[in-house]
């Protein structure tokens, strides 16, 4: 009779092929890199065949190992489904997401999401930083991703961002005027940020746009607004960094940390799976 498949070695190889890096895989397993290796060598001796071509600077799939993910996806699928039903039906995870660290690629982590446990309800809130850790706070939520917040220090390092002062490509500052800014609405701690940044170098500034989200700010930079102070992944292709022509002081690099409650079970897995994504997602 054959010998079963391991399932730990199956969700490491998941993970290797939706993260495309051995390290990341480890992070949303919580092992280390070496542990995630020798699961994926077993699971291949197991099968017989390779599943990852190993190259010094990225992960590739064989052409077994893309045909094999699909199956090893359903059969991950099946068998949390089955523990749900055993474990009295679905449960909840609550995420508060800022809005300057979202971004984009919030769909596709949501989808990694649910695709590592299409049982457990997911349920994401988006605001400003220091209002998801109030709510956080007030257990509230179970887990908030939010940039730095001054005076706090118990939060986990997901990532470092690079910021810019942004403008779309056709934009002109006129130089009699002060730089006109594209902002969140308060409470922002980069638009604070910012605004100290610029008036210590003496440079004059005004609001020119206020915006609910930073998908509306990007709007009115691309629409030739102003300039905003944003990560480059929050703005289409095509936006400037614009801070070296206009002698704008250095935005600092800014952590996004990880604040969170739950340390066990099903919800456990499913946000360190998140967070293993969205570190590829800001490394990218």
């Amino acid at each position: 009779m054959k010998r079963p498949l391991d399932l730990d070695a199956v969700r490491a190889f998941v993970h290797i092929a939706e993260l495309d890096s051995f390290t990341l895989a480890a992070a949303a397993m919580g092992t280390t890199q070496a542990a995630v290796s020798l699961k994926l060598k077993r699971l291949e001796d197991r099968l017989g065949f390779r599943l990852v071509e190993r190259t010094p600077r990225y992960v590739q799939l064989s052409a077994q190992g893309v045909a094999f993910l699909e199956h090893a996806r359903e059969l991950l699928a099946v068998h949390d489904r089955a523990l749900s039903i055993v474990a009295g039906g679905r449960q909840r995870l609550t995420i508060g997401i800022s809005d300057h660290v979202a971004g984009p690629e919030l769909p596709t982590l949501i989808a990694r999401m649910n695709a590592r446990d299409p049982e457990l309800l997911i349920e994401i809130h988006i605001g400003s930083s220091g209002e998801l850790l109030q709510r956080f706070d007030r257990r509230d939520l179970d887990t908030v991703i939010v940039r730095l917040d001054a005076g706090r220090n118990d939060g986990k390092v997901l990532a470092e961002e690079n910021l810019g002062w942004f403008a779309a490509p056709s934009w002109k500052h006129r130089a009699d005027e002060p730089l006109p800014l594209a902002t969140l609405a308060e409470p922002c701690g980069v638009r604070v940020m910012a605004g100290k940044l610029l008036d210590s170098a003496g440079v004059p500034w005004k609001e020119i746009f206020v915006g609910g989200g930073v998908a509306a700010v990007a709007a009115a930079v691309m629409a030739g607004l102003g300039v905003a102070a944003l990560a480059p992944r929050m703005l289409p292709f095509g936006a400037m960094n614009v801070g070296s022509k206009l002698g704008l002081p250095e935005l600092p690099r800014l952590p996004v940390l990880l604040h969170s409650r739950v340390r066990n079970g099903r919800p456990r897995e499913a946000l360190a799976a998140l967070s293993a994504a969205f570190r590829s997602a800001a490394k990218g």
